[in-house]
């Protein structure tokens, strides 16, 4: 008898599911890559795109999780580590240790990563910032770095 809580075999293709604009943040669309369902609620990962210009960005915030990564595939943002400013553009990797403090800021119009939370249900708490945050770059401005 197999066991009902086992993680499952998952394999999502880019027309089985859609970006949409029911998660987190009401200015990034998320596409769900059935990976919390295949796991039973241990891990989630979904792809975040970007949905508008930064106005405000996230607000210093850190997450109640025991593993958080982001890969960027497109673009760029400009997160805040602490009193850290950090440029993640793509290709780059950024484990966020649990309950680090941080606010994503700024962010490229084609901007799109992979984000891997556990557990799937973790919580993101408003939290007081160790500094001033920099203004977001207008729209079609580019960084690089």
């Amino acid at each position: 008898m197999s066991d009902p809580f086992a993680t499952k075999f998952s394999h999502v293709k880019p027309h089985d599911t859609s970006f949409i604009g029911e998660g987190l943040r009401d200015f990034f669309l998320y596409r769900d890559l059935g990976i919390a369902d295949a796991t039973h609620g241990k891990v989630i990962a979904h792809l975040v795109k970007a949905n508008h210009a930064p106005e405000k960005g996230t607000g210093w915030h850190r997450h109640e999780a025991d593993f958080h990564i982001v890969i960027m595939l497109k673009g760029w943002a400009r997160f805040m580590y602490g009193d850290k400013e950090t440029l993640v553009a793509a290709g780059d990797c950024v484990h966020q240790a649990p309950g680090i403090v941080h606010f994503l800021f700024d962010y490229s119009e084609d901007m799109e990563y992979l984000e891997v939370v556990g557990p799937a249900d973790f919580k993101s708490i408003d939290a007081e910032g160790p500094c001033a945050v920099p203004e977001p770059t207008p729209w079609p401005a580019a960084v690089t770095g």
